[in-house]
Protein backbone atom coordinates (compact mmCIF):
# COMPACT_ATOMS: atom_id res chain seq x y z
CA UNK A 1 0.00 0.00 0.00
CA UNK A 2 1.69 3.51 -0.94
CA UNK A 3 1.78 6.49 1.73
CA UNK A 4 -0.84 8.03 -0.68
CA UNK A 5 -3.62 5.78 -0.07
CA UNK A 6 -4.56 7.17 3.46
CA UNK A 7 -3.98 10.93 2.35
CA UNK A 8 -6.69 10.09 -0.48
CA UNK A 9 -9.20 8.22 1.49
CA UNK A 10 -8.84 11.04 4.48
CA UNK A 11 -9.48 13.71 1.89
CA UNK A 12 -12.33 12.27 0.73
CA UNK A 13 -13.80 11.91 3.63
CA UNK A 14 -13.22 14.93 4.37
CA UNK A 15 -14.76 16.83 1.29
CA UNK A 16 -17.59 13.90 1.26
CA UNK A 17 -21.29 15.85 2.44
CA UNK A 18 -23.16 13.63 4.95
CA UNK A 19 -25.93 14.24 3.29
CA UNK A 20 -24.52 12.93 0.22
CA UNK A 21 -23.83 9.14 1.32
CA UNK A 22 -27.27 9.10 3.61
CA UNK A 23 -25.49 9.69 6.92
CA UNK A 24 -27.27 11.34 9.88
CA UNK A 25 -26.74 15.28 9.47
CA UNK A 26 -26.02 16.26 12.88
CA UNK A 27 -23.90 19.90 14.23
CA UNK A 28 -20.58 18.72 13.89
CA UNK A 29 -16.89 20.82 14.08
CA UNK A 30 -15.96 20.46 10.55
CA UNK A 31 -17.31 19.14 7.50
CA UNK A 32 -17.21 15.63 5.96
CA UNK A 33 -18.01 12.56 7.08
CA UNK A 34 -17.13 11.15 10.94
CA UNK A 35 -14.63 8.57 11.25
CA UNK A 36 -17.46 6.37 12.99
CA UNK A 37 -19.84 7.50 9.81
CA UNK A 38 -17.33 6.19 6.82
CA UNK A 39 -17.01 2.83 8.78
CA UNK A 40 -19.99 1.95 9.66
CA UNK A 41 -21.17 2.64 6.41
CA UNK A 42 -18.50 0.35 4.96
CA UNK A 43 -19.03 -2.14 7.19
CA UNK A 44 -15.09 -1.85 9.13
CA UNK A 45 -14.13 -1.21 12.09
CA UNK A 46 -13.22 2.69 13.71
CA UNK A 47 -9.67 1.11 14.83
CA UNK A 48 -9.09 -0.28 11.04
CA UNK A 49 -10.43 2.53 9.50
CA UNK A 50 -7.37 4.81 12.09
CA UNK A 51 -4.59 2.50 10.95
CA UNK A 52 -5.92 3.01 7.04
CA UNK A 53 -5.90 6.61 7.05
CA UNK A 54 -2.41 6.21 9.11
CA UNK A 55 -1.19 4.05 6.88
CA UNK A 56 -0.09 1.55 9.72
CA UNK A 57 -2.14 -1.45 8.54
CA UNK A 58 -1.35 -3.88 5.84
CA UNK A 59 -1.92 -3.64 2.50
CA UNK A 60 -6.12 -3.38 2.83
CA UNK A 61 -8.22 -6.65 0.89
CA UNK A 62 -9.79 -5.51 -2.98
CA UNK A 63 -12.92 -6.27 -1.05
CA UNK A 64 -12.24 -3.29 1.69
CA UNK A 65 -11.05 -0.62 -0.57
CA UNK A 66 -14.03 -1.43 -2.87
CA UNK A 67 -16.34 -1.03 0.41
CA UNK A 68 -15.04 2.36 1.32
CA UNK A 69 -15.42 3.49 -2.31
CA UNK A 70 -19.45 2.01 -2.66
CA UNK A 71 -19.38 4.16 0.80
CA UNK A 72 -17.88 7.53 -0.56
CA UNK A 73 -19.86 6.75 -3.74
CA UNK A 74 -16.73 7.41 -5.67
CA UNK A 75 -17.07 8.23 -9.37
CA UNK A 76 -15.27 4.82 -11.42
CA UNK A 77 -12.22 6.92 -12.33
CA UNK A 78 -12.13 7.94 -8.35
CA UNK A 79 -12.22 4.18 -7.47
CA UNK A 80 -9.66 3.47 -9.91
CA UNK A 81 -7.02 5.63 -8.38
CA UNK A 82 -7.42 4.31 -4.66
CA UNK A 83 -6.99 0.73 -6.12
CA UNK A 84 -4.07 1.78 -7.62
CA UNK A 85 -3.02 3.73 -4.11
CA UNK A 86 -3.81 0.32 -2.35
CA UNK A 87 -1.60 -1.49 -4.24
CA UNK A 88 -4.47 -3.05 -6.51
CA UNK A 89 -5.21 -4.11 -10.11
CA UNK A 90 -8.42 -1.33 -10.92
CA UNK A 91 -11.30 -3.67 -11.11
CA UNK A 92 -13.01 -3.77 -14.56
CA UNK A 93 -16.36 -3.54 -14.75
CA UNK A 94 -17.36 -2.73 -11.44
CA UNK A 95 -21.12 -2.62 -10.60
CA UNK A 96 -21.71 1.63 -10.63
CA UNK A 97 -22.88 3.93 -7.92
CA UNK A 98 -22.82 7.31 -10.04
CA UNK A 99 -26.23 9.34 -10.34
CA UNK A 100 -27.12 10.30 -13.52
CA UNK A 101 -28.32 13.97 -13.32
CA UNK A 102 -31.53 13.05 -14.94
CA UNK A 103 -32.13 10.51 -11.68
CA UNK A 104 -30.90 13.05 -9.27
CA UNK A 105 -33.98 15.24 -10.70
CA UNK A 106 -36.44 12.64 -10.83
CA UNK A 107 -36.14 11.96 -7.56
CA UNK A 108 -35.62 15.53 -6.18
CA UNK A 109 -39.41 16.20 -8.40
CA UNK A 110 -41.41 12.60 -7.29
CA UNK A 111 -41.81 14.29 -3.94
CA UNK A 112 -45.85 12.79 -4.16
CA UNK A 113 -44.01 9.58 -3.96
CA UNK A 114 -42.00 7.48 -1.55
CA UNK A 115 -38.81 6.63 -3.89
CA UNK A 116 -35.73 5.01 -3.64
CA UNK A 117 -32.68 4.73 -5.92
CA UNK A 118 -30.67 1.51 -5.70
CA UNK A 119 -27.87 -0.20 -7.44
CA UNK A 120 -27.93 -2.93 -9.88
CA UNK A 121 -27.07 -5.34 -6.89
CA UNK A 122 -29.36 -3.64 -4.63
CA UNK A 123 -27.53 -0.92 -2.38
CA UNK A 124 -29.54 1.82 -1.26
CA UNK A 125 -28.30 4.97 -2.84
CA UNK A 126 -30.81 7.85 -2.61
CA UNK A 127 -34.17 8.29 -1.46
CA UNK A 128 -36.50 10.91 -0.64
CA UNK A 129 -38.35 12.34 2.51
CA UNK A 130 -41.88 10.57 1.87
CA UNK A 131 -39.61 7.20 1.48
CA UNK A 132 -38.07 7.64 4.95
CA UNK A 133 -41.21 8.67 6.70
CA UNK A 134 -42.63 5.52 4.98
CA UNK A 135 -40.13 2.90 5.76
CA UNK A 136 -37.99 4.55 8.30
CA UNK A 137 -35.20 6.57 7.64
CA UNK A 138 -32.34 4.53 5.93
CA UNK A 139 -29.44 6.76 7.09
CA UNK A 140 -29.77 5.01 10.36
CA UNK A 141 -28.68 1.52 8.33
CA UNK A 142 -24.93 0.57 8.19
CA UNK A 143 -22.77 -1.86 6.19
CA UNK A 144 -24.85 -4.30 4.85
CA UNK A 145 -28.17 -3.49 6.22
CA UNK A 146 -28.41 -0.98 3.29
CA UNK A 147 -28.41 -3.92 0.71
CA UNK A 148 -32.26 -5.04 0.01
CA UNK A 149 -30.82 -8.06 -1.00
CA UNK A 150 -29.22 -9.25 2.12
CA UNK A 151 -32.04 -7.14 4.82
CA UNK A 152 -34.44 -9.58 2.53
CA UNK A 153 -32.64 -12.72 2.99
CA UNK A 154 -31.46 -12.68 6.79
CA UNK A 155 -35.18 -11.94 7.80
CA UNK A 156 -34.70 -8.08 9.19
CA UNK A 157 -37.89 -6.64 10.18
CA UNK A 158 -39.84 -4.48 8.47
CA UNK A 159 -42.58 -2.89 7.79
CA UNK A 160 -43.85 -4.45 4.29
CA UNK A 161 -45.91 -6.98 4.70
CA UNK A 162 -46.21 -9.70 1.91
CA UNK A 163 -47.96 -13.49 1.56
CA UNK A 164 -45.86 -15.84 1.42
CA UNK A 165 -46.43 -15.95 -2.61
CA UNK A 166 -46.05 -12.55 -2.96
CA UNK A 167 -42.58 -13.09 -0.93
CA UNK A 168 -41.47 -15.66 -3.35
CA UNK A 169 -42.03 -13.90 -6.06
CA UNK A 170 -40.06 -10.97 -4.61
CA UNK A 171 -37.30 -13.02 -3.86
CA UNK A 172 -37.24 -14.76 -6.94
CA UNK A 173 -36.87 -11.00 -8.30
CA UNK A 174 -34.33 -10.23 -6.70
CA UNK A 175 -31.97 -13.22 -6.82
CA UNK A 176 -32.62 -12.68 -10.66
CA UNK A 177 -31.23 -8.97 -10.24
CA UNK A 178 -27.55 -10.40 -8.02
CA UNK A 179 -27.84 -13.16 -10.96
CA UNK A 180 -27.57 -10.51 -14.34
CA UNK A 181 -24.94 -8.07 -11.78
CA UNK A 182 -22.60 -11.13 -11.53
CA UNK A 183 -22.63 -12.43 -15.24
CA UNK A 184 -22.25 -8.29 -16.01
CA UNK A 185 -19.64 -7.48 -13.32
CA UNK A 186 -18.06 -10.75 -12.83
CA UNK A 187 -14.53 -9.04 -11.51
CA UNK A 188 -16.18 -6.80 -9.03
CA UNK A 189 -14.79 -8.28 -5.09
CA UNK A 190 -18.06 -6.55 -3.41
CA UNK A 191 -20.09 -8.26 -5.48
CA UNK A 192 -18.50 -11.61 -5.65
CA UNK A 193 -18.43 -11.60 -1.42
CA UNK A 194 -21.91 -10.59 -0.80
CA UNK A 195 -23.25 -13.57 -3.33
CA UNK A 196 -20.97 -15.96 -1.45
CA UNK A 197 -21.87 -14.00 1.69
CA UNK A 198 -25.51 -14.46 1.08
CA UNK A 199 -25.23 -17.89 0.26
CA UNK A 200 -23.74 -19.41 3.61
CA UNK A 201 -26.14 -17.20 5.74
CA UNK A 202 -29.10 -18.37 3.72
CA UNK A 203 -30.23 -21.45 2.71
CA UNK A 204 -32.98 -19.87 0.81
CA UNK A 205 -30.61 -17.57 -1.06
CA UNK A 206 -28.76 -20.63 -1.56
CA UNK A 207 -31.70 -22.43 -3.07
CA UNK A 208 -32.93 -19.67 -5.40
CA UNK A 209 -29.42 -19.16 -6.67
CA UNK A 210 -28.48 -22.31 -7.20
CA UNK A 211 -32.43 -22.80 -9.32
CA UNK A 212 -31.52 -19.99 -11.39
CA UNK A 213 -35.10 -19.46 -12.23
CA UNK A 214 -35.74 -16.46 -14.61
CA UNK A 215 -37.82 -13.46 -13.03
CA UNK A 216 -38.64 -10.30 -13.49
CA UNK A 217 -40.39 -7.57 -11.42
CA UNK A 218 -44.14 -6.32 -11.41
CA UNK A 219 -46.37 -3.89 -10.54
CA UNK A 220 -47.30 -5.38 -7.17
CA UNK A 221 -50.02 -4.58 -4.15
CA UNK A 222 -48.06 -3.94 -0.78
CA UNK A 223 -49.52 -3.48 2.24
CA UNK A 224 -47.03 -1.71 5.06
CA UNK A 225 -47.84 -1.42 8.55
CA UNK A 226 -46.89 2.11 9.92
CA UNK A 227 -46.71 2.82 13.64
CA UNK A 228 -48.68 6.01 13.61
CA UNK A 229 -50.79 6.42 10.33
CA UNK A 230 -51.85 2.27 10.31
CA UNK A 231 -51.99 -0.16 7.24
CA UNK A 232 -51.73 1.28 3.89
CA UNK A 233 -51.92 -0.53 0.54
CA UNK A 234 -49.87 1.07 -2.40
CA UNK A 235 -48.69 -0.23 -5.78
CA UNK A 236 -44.87 -0.89 -5.59
CA UNK A 237 -43.32 -0.29 -9.23
CA UNK A 238 -39.76 -1.19 -9.89
CA UNK A 239 -38.41 0.76 -12.80
CA UNK A 240 -34.77 0.27 -14.48
CA UNK A 241 -32.80 3.63 -15.99
CA UNK A 242 -31.98 2.95 -19.67
CA UNK A 243 -27.79 3.12 -19.72
CA UNK A 244 -27.12 2.69 -15.93
CA UNK A 245 -28.98 -0.47 -14.46
CA UNK A 246 -30.40 1.63 -11.65
CA UNK A 247 -33.34 0.83 -10.15
CA UNK A 248 -36.05 2.86 -8.60
CA UNK A 249 -38.76 1.51 -6.77
CA UNK A 250 -41.62 3.92 -6.27
CA UNK A 251 -45.02 3.25 -4.22
CA UNK A 252 -48.25 5.32 -4.89
CA UNK A 253 -52.04 5.19 -4.44
CA UNK A 254 -55.21 5.45 -5.41
CA UNK A 255 -55.83 9.32 -6.16
CA UNK A 256 -58.65 10.14 -3.08
CA UNK A 257 -58.71 7.08 -1.95
CA UNK A 258 -58.28 6.64 2.23
CA UNK A 259 -54.20 4.99 1.29
CA UNK A 260 -53.81 8.54 -0.32
CA UNK A 261 -54.70 10.68 2.96
CA UNK A 262 -52.85 8.70 4.86
CA UNK A 263 -49.74 9.64 2.49
CA UNK A 264 -50.47 12.94 2.89
CA UNK A 265 -50.50 12.60 6.49
CA UNK A 266 -46.78 10.82 6.91
CA UNK A 267 -45.77 14.13 4.78
CA UNK A 268 -47.03 16.31 7.22
CA UNK A 269 -45.52 14.39 9.88
CA UNK A 270 -42.27 14.07 8.65
CA UNK A 271 -39.64 11.02 8.74
CA UNK A 272 -39.92 8.04 11.42
CA UNK A 273 -36.85 6.50 12.92
CA UNK A 274 -36.10 3.17 11.40
CA UNK A 275 -37.54 0.72 12.71
CA UNK A 276 -35.51 -2.39 14.02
Amino acid sequence: MTSEFGALLRGWRDSTSPASVGAIETARRSPGLRREELAGLAGLSVDYLVQLEQGRAVRPSAHVVSALCRALRLSGDDAALLHQAAGLAVPAGAVTTDMPPGVERLLRRLDDWPVAVYSADWWLLRWNALWAALLGDPAALLGRARNLIWHEFTDTPARVVLTPAERAAFRDALVADLRVASIEHPDDPGLRRLVAELRTRSTDFAARWTAGRPARHRTARKRVEHPRVGRLTLDSDVLQTPGSALHIIAYSAEPDSEDAGRLDLLRVLGTEAFAH
